[in-house]
């Protein structure tokens, strides 16, 4: 399946989980004493439903302290943390969750040796049909089909959090991948 058609299959919990990774692959290096994880609140309320709302608060204000980033992803993820319904059972969870996967790619393609505005590749990429996406990309696709496989495997497990750790170790995962390019990226560059 592609990553379009997991993301229409999946359930309430998946795509709280896949929005909230999604969103967390997308944070800079954080600032010498900042908070390392502002999206930590969010992984309890993937977990338990009832408190999905109080955790996305707890985010969005986290989210509020810090610096844009050199990247500008920082307001980019306060955007969709703002758009976050805090139901649920909210129709929009989809389409906020399909914004969320749409703004990793966007960022790990600003990473990539490509030019950073390729909406076209990056929807051919969701839809499976992007051979010529560079590496960072493609690797960002695979994950984010990974996490929601890993999801679907364990929907209706017993334990709201059974495969959230999964989830949450493969998009360090992705994280670390993400700014490893990034300082590459910066080093190439020079002073400037």
């Amino acid at each position: 399946m592609s990553l379009l058609e997991l993301i229409a299959a999946a359930d309430e919990r998946a795509l709280v989980a896949s929005g909230t990774a999604c969103l967390d692959r997308c944070l800079p290096q954080p600032a010498e004493g900042a908070d390392p994880d502002p999206l930590r609140p969010l992984w309890a309320g993937c977990a338990k439903s009832e408190e999905w709302a109080d955790r996305l608060t707890e985010a969005r204000t986290a989210l509020d302290v810090l610096p844009p980033g050199a990247d500008g992803t920082v307001p980019a993820i306060r955007k969709l943390l703002g758009e976050a319904p805090a139901d649920r059972t909210d129709p929009g969870l989809r389409a906020w969750a399909e914004a969320c996967s749409f703004l990793a790619l966007r960022v790990h393609l600003g990473h990539d040796a490509r030019p950073a505005a390729e909406d076209e590749l990056l929807r051919r990429c969701r839809e499976d049909e992007a051979p010529d996406a560079g590496p960072l990309v493609t690797g960002e696709v695979r994950r984010q089909i990974r996490i929601l496989d890993m999801l679907a495997e364990t929907a209706g497990a017993s334990g709201a959090g059974a495969g959230l750790r999964q989830v949450l170790d493969a998009s360090t995962e992705g994280q670390r991948v993400l700014r490893a390019a990034a300082s590459r990226r910066a080093r190439g560059r020079g002073p400037a």
